[in-house]
């Protein structure tokens, strides 16, 4: 194992744990505020669109199975423990694929870390200034100690389930005012239940959402455990039996320092807008605009090609995808998708459509290959190029270095605003505008639980 750039530095839990604790809501830029709230509120429409998911739900029955005191509200009905309710919301919110992912340290923060700070500020009676504050502190932790070991950690390790778990335990630790002491042991004992390994994608199992559900659950359960006393690692992540040495081929302590305090990490996130893995974004993108210039016909079409970086192929180069699930993680189905229907969004993995005869027999003409211009850029960018070559010889190329959602090729307020809408279906559209108006006003609401019983 090697480490890239950067002197060992000591104490990084330390140097977290100071951050977490010494920032507040009226440290904040406005713009961090209202970008945070539009986290939160995609967060929740994950999450509501999740709740009856089948295992979602399996997860919710063996939660009320086991029982706890009513703290707070699970997105599937009712009240359960803190614990429970970090698990099954975090679960609800990463089965759909539209819930949010921030670029270089390959994580999705909403669904660990939010779950396990509603769990905590609704428990608490705390209100929607703290909640925001704890989210944007649990995103910089996880966002960096993600950036410090990827991409390497990434082939073996999912890392919203490993480097997650810090983040939902920096949030929950906040919310619970620990000292410093305290979140050092929350991050340390953290760091030693972060778990989630990619296997799972070669069978199409249910595991990827107990990643996100232990993630959330992990972090609080480390929280809670510290602020009784309960000690961890002190140096989880940089130590010789750490995180980095045991987890990574390369990692990079400097990530996790360099500007902390300085700059709110968050507002480097992205947003999903189809409802499939974000690896398979780019293409859908490039081809959804071939779709609406040309409205092509399986007939038309005589081969499609899509060149992308060596991450991508690792987790979507799937030419026969046999579940909804499977498909969503399929660059070669998603891409076929795209250029015959111009739409990749969530009411478009079905059986029906996995099996459509047109889209199927696309998928079997998608080439996917690594370019190596494209790889070497990444993860700063997730790039792709495709071209479609037609049947009357006409070829169309297009690339981009910048799925839609990226902050580079940003989604606005009132899409995200949209989104939201459209993925809350289960409520009546009055009830949708009312939930999505509380969540964007946030910063008013006086205890959080409030909003929760809105649900």
């Amino acid at each position: 194992m090697q480490q890239v750039k950067g002197e060992k530095a000591a104490g990084l839990s330390k140097q977290l744990a100071q951050y977490s604790l010494e920032l507040t809501y009226d440290s904040l830029p406005a713009e961090v505020v209202e970008f945070t709230k539009l986290c939160i509120l995609d967060y929740f429409g994950s999450a509501i669109a999740g709740s009856e998911k089948v295992p979602v739900r399996m997860i919710a029955e063996l939660a009320e199975e086991m029982g706890g005191a009513q703290q707070a509200h699970a997105v599937t009905g009712g009240k359960t423990s803190v614990l429970n309710a970090a698990l099954v919301n975090g679960a609800a919110s990463h089965v759909v694929e539209l819930d949010d992912i921030h670029k270089g340290s390959i994580i999705h923060a909403a669904t660990v870390v939010i779950p396990a700070a509603l769990a905590i500020a609704e428990w608490k009676q705390l209100s929607g200034k703290e909640l925001i504050a704890a989210v944007v502190a649990g995103y910089e932790v996880c966002f960096r100690i993600g950036e410090a070991v990827s991409p390497s950690h990434y082939y073996f390790w999912h890392n919203t389930a490993t480097c997650g778990t810090f983040g939902s335990a920096a949030a929950a630790g906040k919310l619970l005012g620990l000292n410093e002491e305290q979140m050092v042991s929350a991050l340390g004992n953290a760091g030693t239940q972060a778990a989630g390994l990619w296997e799972f994608i070669e069978d199409g199992a249910m595991t990827k959402q107990l990643h996100t559900a232990k993630a959330s659950m992990n972090g609080v359960l480390a929280a809670l455990l510290a602020q009784k006393g309960f000690t961890g690692p002190q140096k989880i992540l940089e130590g010789d039996r750490g995180f980095f040495k045991a987890m990574s081929d390369a990692y990079d302590e400097s990530r996790i320092t360099d500007g902390l305090g300085e700059q709110n990490k968050i507002m480097e996130n992205s947003f999903k807008i189809h409802a499939s893995c974000r690896h398979t974004h780019h293409a859908v993108d490039l081809l959804t605009e071939i779709f609406k210039d040309r409205r092509p016909s399986i007939e038309d079409i005589e081969s499609v090609s899509v060149e992308s970086y060596q991450v991508a192929l690792n987790i979507t180069d799937d030419p026969d995808p046999q579940t909804e699930y499977a498909a969503k993680f399929s660059l070669q189905f998603c891409s076929a998708l795209a250029l015959l229907t111009g739409s990749a969004g969530l009411a478009d993995f079905n059986e029906e459509v996995l099996w459509n005869e047109d889209i199927r027999a696309l998928t079997k003409k998608v080439k996917v290959t690594t370019a190596p211009a494209i790889d070497a850029s990444y993860p700063r960018q997730w790039g792709a190029a495709v071209e479609v070559v037609f049947k009357n010889g006409e070829t169309i190329r297009k690339e981009t270095d910048f799925p839609k959602g990226d902050p580079e090729n940003a989604v606005t307020a009132e899409e995200l605003r949209s989104k939201f809408i459209g993925m809350t279906f289960k409520y009546p559209a009055q009830k949708r505008e009312e939930l999505a108006d509380a969540i964007l006003q946030l910063e008013t609401v006086p205890e959080i639980g409030q909003v929760m019983a809105a649900l």
